[in-house]
Order: C-alpha cells, then structure tokens, then sequence
C-alpha cells in the first residue's frame, strides 16, 4: 500500500528560522519528520575534506542535495504508515537554491520535481533575526537568509504550492498552527 501523497507535507524558509526545533517538537507528537539533506551533506563533506559546500562549490553543493533530496522523498513515499510526514526542506527547496545561486536548473531536475507529489499546502518559516545564528554548517547572515526565504516562497507559489506562513511564536504555538492546519 502507497502512502497516501497528501500527507507529504514540506517546511521551508530561509536559514535559522527555526524550521528543526519546529520539527523536533513535532517529533513530540509522535509524527514522521525528514531532517533536512542540506546540513548532513554539509556536515559530510567538512568531515572528507569534499568539495559539495555551498562556500566552496556551490554546483555540486545543489546536486549532492538533489539527490539526496530524491532519496529522502522516495522513502517517505513508499512507506505503509499513514500518518503526516513533515519534511525539513521539499525538492523543490534545492532548485529555489539553484536559482538564488544563479546556478541553471537541467531540465531533467525540474521533471524530476515535478514527479515528486507533495501536499499542496507548505508551510514557510520567515526570517527571524530574534532567533537566528549561525554555526559551523551556517554561514550565511540573516540578509542572506532572508533573499533565501523570499526564494522558497516564489519557487514554490510558482510551481503551485499554497503558501502557509507560520507565525513567529513559541515552538509549541508553531506546532498547533500546523497541526491545526492539517488532517491527521
């Protein structure tokens, strides 16, 4: 049996909007979370000297997260389970990346995404300058984060996707914005 597609939900933003304290309170509830691809590729690739980071090569960067992206969907998707996943980040997170990089986009890798049917509804993380910080795997300033923000935002109401702003509030209140939002 084939998880239903509409429980595939995306949570996007820019950087350091709290995206994964909002997933690991959602973690709480006993719900499906997808960590976001990007911070373990680049995690990954400091650790083996590699090339695949954004302040080094941002090209191969975009496609390490692609096809990790691919994978991370392609599980969620053939699960038997029904209940919601929240993904940290959809594939489409990687080609509103590509664009903010002024990186072309293969049309292979738009047809891919096309193919990977998330719920219709994403949920957006603004930009927070309150809470945002940067580490080892996050480098960009909150300027940054927020033309990445602005990005996620037009790809995504671009290719269709309805648009749901969460608030900034606690993580708690983030969470019952959502849960309130969905069908579980």
């Amino acid at each position: 049996m084939k998880q239903d597609i509409s429980r595939l939900y995306i949570i996007t933003g820019g950087p350091g909007a709290g995206k994964t304290t909002l997933l690991d309170e959602l973690n709480k509830y006993g719900l499906t979370t997808a960590p976001e691809e990007g911070r373990r590729i680049i995690k990954e690739q400091m650790e083996t000297g590699g090339e695949g980071l954004p302040w080094l090569n941002k090209e191969l960067f975009a496609n390490l997260m692609f096809e990790e992206s691919v994978k991370t969907y392609q599980k969620f998707n053939q699960s038997t389970h029904l209940k919601p996943v929240f993904f940290d980040r959809g594939i489409w997170d990687t080609l509103g990346y590509m664009r903010l990089e002024n990186i072309p986009v293969p049309e292979v890798m738009t047809a891919k995404a096309r193919e990977m049917v998330y719920n219709n509804n994403v949920f957006i993380l603004p930009p927070w300058k309150e809470i945002y910080e940067n580490d080892p795997e996050r480098k960009q300033t909150i300027e940054i984060a927020t033309l990445t923000f602005e990005c996620m935002k037009e790809i995504y109401q671009e290719f269709g996707f309805n648009i749901i702003e969460v608030p900034k509030v606690t993580v708690e209140k983030r969470a019952a914005f959502i849960l309130d939002r969905i069908l579980i």
